[in-house]
């Protein structure tokens, strides 16, 4: 990949940007779309007519996106031109602040906490933590009366603290045991009096500038305060909370501003999807088994003059990439590793394959991305679980079968998943996201 190393730096530095900007999948959002608009991409609401003309566009809808590009088509484009999509998600396991948080206990002010995915909760022990999210406010002037707010505070304002050796001395032996409920609430403050502690509503409304009484509801989460940086020696890596699946998030939106500036030769309409809510199993009006994808399809074929027939054509002939990050083979578990798909950092994009359809990559598919690699000049690993071992799953077997489209499931090498603190390599974001610029525009 000696190709790719004038980009590393580039990119390193992007995806950590990237990183710090986006501690919920709202921000992340917010932070794709502004790359997208800042590159000439038109946002527009759902509410908004579709656009029939060519050009690029971006729509949200909490904490997902969705971007395509007709522009680059042209005249060359027909009602039932397939589509290249690639999809990732914006949600990372955290712990989300309850309804009604306070509470209090020998002294302390606390906040009920919901663990969020599937989250390596003993990871969170001990972390400075800030809080952020989104905000439904009273707003006259807004749609039904509720206007909203992002925020965040990046200011060490939460932490769960681990108990002491000294009081629990099997945690050498026995491995550490966290009960959710009881083990995971963070404190935020002291205070036996009730009445003197200040409520995390009227702490929310201060953040936004709005009275307590205005905050009619709240998506709030926490995250970890240490930035995004390259670590090791030669900075072959990249440390940061997130990257399951920011890191993802951030190649795709690269790869669609490149494949624009790179147009395919052979007709198709790039599209990216960024989906929430993937962590928790994808059913919600945002996730991956919602209607956002296929009914944006079918809305930018018909908004061109096409049928409900041109959108089945155009979808015959789509080919979806589900890019989700991939368990690197660990150094001190390798054991719990198919032997013969070792899995190496800064060594490519990872296919992902399980013939029990835990991934939605077939022939087809596989080869799509295989090619793409080859037209990036990438090298290809490819993942599959020991048979001894569940595999997990990601938004490619739902997006296949809702719309029917050739689907392959490819990510990026990473240690540490689902914890607080991951860590990829720095050249692996490079090839990431040039593998897919490819895969969106193919030769």
């Amino acid at each position: 990949m000696a190709a790719l190393a004038t980009s590393v730096t580039e990119v390193a530095a992007g995806l950590c940007t990237y990183l710090d900007a986006s501690p919920s999948p709202f921000h992340a959002v917010d932070s794709a779309a502004a790359l997208l608009t800042a590159a000439g991409f038109t946002e527009i609401a759902e509410t908004d007519p579709t656009p029939s003309g060519p050009g690029r566009y971006v729509v949200r809808r909490g904490g997902s996106l969705l971007a395509w590009s007709t522009a680059e088509v042209g005249d060359a484009r027909s009602p039932h031109t397939p589509y290249r999509v690639v999809g990732a998600h914006t949600d990372s396991p955290n712990l989300r602040i309850k309804p009604r948080p306070d509470w209090a206990r020998a002294g302390w002010q606390m906040l009920g906490v919901e663990v969020y995915g599937g989250a390596l909760t003993n990871s969170w022990l001990d972390r400075d933590l800030g809080l952020s999210g989104r905000v439904a406010v009273r707003d006259a002037r807004a749609p039904g009366g509720v206007g909203q707010r992002l925020w965040r505070v990046d200011e060490p304002l939460l932490r769960v603290s681990q108990l002491a050796i000294h009081l629990d001395r099997t945690v050498r032996t026995e491995g550490l045991q966290l009960n959710d409920q009881a083990h995971l609430a963070p404190h935020w403050g002291l205070g036996l009096e009730t009445g003197a502690r200040r409520t995390f509503r009227s702490w929310l409304g201060e953040q936004i500038d709005v009275d307590a009484a205005d905050v009619l509801g709240f998506d709030a989460m926490t995250h970890d305060l240490t930035p995004a940086r390259r670590i090791g020696p030669d900075g072959d890596l990249l440390a940061s909370a997130r990257l399951d699946n920011l890191a993802t998030s951030y190649a795709v939106v690269r790869a669609l501003l490149e494949a624009v500036d790179n147009p395919s030769p052979t007709p198709c309409v790039p599209v990216i999807v960024l989906f929430d809510h993937e962590e928790v199993g994808s059913t919600s009006e945002r996730g991956a088994q919602s209607t956002f994808l296929p009914a944006w399809l079918e809305r930018i074929v018909l908004a061109a003059g096409g049928t409900r027939d041109d959108y089945w054509r155009a979808l015959a002939g789509t080919v979806v990439a589900s890019g989700d990050m991939a368990h690197a083979t660990h150094p001190n578990y390798a054991e719990r590793h198919e032997p013969e798909h070792p899995i190496l950092m800064n060594a490519g994009p990872v296919l992902k394959v399980n013939a029990n359809l835990r991934y939605a990559t077939d022939a087809l598919g596989a080869a799509a991305f295989a090619l793409a690699c080859e037209q990036a000049g990438v090298p290809m690993q490819t993942f599959v679980t020991r048979s001894d071992l569940p595999c997990g799953s990601t938004v490619g077997p739902m997006t296949a079968a809702l719309t029917g489209a050739t689907t392959v499931d490819f990510g990026a090498p990473v240690l540490s998943m689902h914890s607080t603190r991951e860590i990829c390599g720095t050249l692996d974001q490079a090839a990431y996201a040039a593998a897919l610029a490819a895969f969106l525009a193919p030769a």
